[in-house]
């Protein structure tokens, strides 16, 4: 039976509850996003501080990255997620009963910001290896563009009541809200009941330190997958060059100073545009493999970050703008659900947060380090050129490898698939 046959993963009781839970924290975790940094200069007035609460939400990826990974193929998944949600509602809900007590710190505000992003990446690593378990491996891409595609609504809804909950409310009220979301995300995960837990095997198993060793065999003896990590790091360096731009843009590019409403417009653009890129992923898996999309959309993408780069006009920055988001999502979600295709369902968390770790541990922050240090020197259209640099060498790596075997992907991806 082909993709274009089976029904929608939605139909799928299970796996429509996950995706409600994805749903809910989405909009809770948007409050969160933008609550925080007002609620630690608030109470500190530190620029350095705020710096630490975005810091916090890629450190984890790099201190436990491949920990999580290894620990999410050990015990049961469903359960981990349960509590990663159980232990971020109570974490974030300590930050309103402290304001409420008066005890409230930076510090502690900044340290519950730690603690619910490396939660996040332990829930995320138990999640790579549940979808497959509740879908198929058949039904994947369209199961990964229907999350991406709620939790990136659920991210524009939750930034504007945000901005709303701020303004009549205290910011430490705002997070009360993520809160429930965890609490009501940890309940509909209980409600699958065993679906997607996956029993662990019986007798001796290597220590955690070989099974992150194990992980870390597969993913470079997989030349394919290999290839598509890579082009996965460079795609999120991309998106943290750019991104972390945006408001230079509007100022020196654009022309749209001070507060200018039309500036929101480039932030709801890249995020709209991964609402297009979910809903085109699975009709473009129909047609074309995961690896051969890439050598198509890679230097789209690139065109597109070049007329945004070039850009003076926010009327025609906009759309290229959405353009270029739709081209990016793509791209992650097909790598992603590339390399749960071709992994063994043993090894899915590890594998798949050692790429999480690359692309978002590494890739984001280096990207909006190097454009914003780049900018500072040399202006911001060489600083937002570097996104498109990166762009043009993943398209190059991906060319490369096609040029030399056209057939070696297909039959990488054969090996599990087939």
């Amino acid at each position: 039976m082909t993709t274009a046959r089976l029904p929608s993963p939605l139909r799928i009781a299970a796996f429509r509850r996950f995706w409600l839970s994805r749903a809910v924290s989405g909009l809770g975790s948007a409050v969160t996003t933008v609550a925080l940094p007002v609620l630690v200069y608030r109470e500190s007035g530190s620029p350095l501080l705020v710096s630490l609460v975005a810091a916090a939400g890629t450190l984890p990826y790099l201190v436990f990255g491949l920990p999580a990974g290894a620990v999410a193929d050990r015990v049961d998944r469903r359960t981990l997620m349960v509590a990663a949600d159980a232990l971020s509602a109570l974490a974030l809900a300590s930050v309103p009963a402290a304001r409420a007590l008066g005890v409230l710190t930076a510090a502690q505000v900044v340290a519950v910001a730690f603690l619910a992003s490396t939660l996040a990446l332990f829930f995320d690593a138990g999640g790579y290896g549940l979808v497959p378990d509740l879908v198929g491996t058949e039904r994947l891409a369209r199961a990964n563009s229907s999350l991406y595609g709620a939790e990136t609504v659920a991210r524009i809804a939750g930034s504007a009541v945000a901005g709303g909950l701020i303004v009549l409310a205290d910011p430490a009220g705002a997070l009360a809200l993520d809160a429930l979301s965890f609490a009501g995300s940890a309940l509909l995960l209980r409600a699958l009941g065993s679906a997607g837990g996956r029993p662990r095997p019986s007798g001796p198993r290597p220590g955690l330190a070989a099974s992150v060793r194990e992980g870390l065999r597969f993913l470079a003896g997989h030349r394919t997958l290999r290839t598509m990590t890579a082009v996965g790091t460079l795609q999120s360096f991309s998106g943290g060059a750019v991104v972390g731009q945006l408001v230079v843009l509007a100022d020196r590019g654009l022309g749209l100073h001070g507060p200018d409403g039309r500036i929101g417009l480039l932030y709801l653009a890249w995020s709209g545009g991964g609402i297009g890129g979910s809903l085109l992923l699975p009709r473009l898996r129909r047609r074309y493999g995961a690896f051969e999309l890439l050598l198509g959309v890679l230097p789209t993408g690139a065109l597109l970050g070049t007329a945004v780069v070039l850009a003076t006009d926010w009327r025609i920055c906009v759309p290229a703008l959405a353009a270029w988001g739709t081209a990016y999502l793509v791209v992650l979600v097909n790598t992603m659900t590339y390399a749960q295709e071709v992994t063994p369902p043993e090894l899915q968390g590890r594998v798949n947060t050692t790429r999480r770790t690359l692309s978002s541990g590494l890739g984001v922050p280096l990207g909006a380090l190097v454009a914003g240090t780049v900018t500072a020197t040399a202006g911001l259209r060489p600083g937002l050129a570097t996104a498109v640099a990166a762009l043009l060498l993943a398209t190059a790596l991906v060319w490369t490898v096609h040029l030399r075997d056209p057939r070696e992907p297909r039959r990488r991806a054969a090996v599990r698939t087939g």
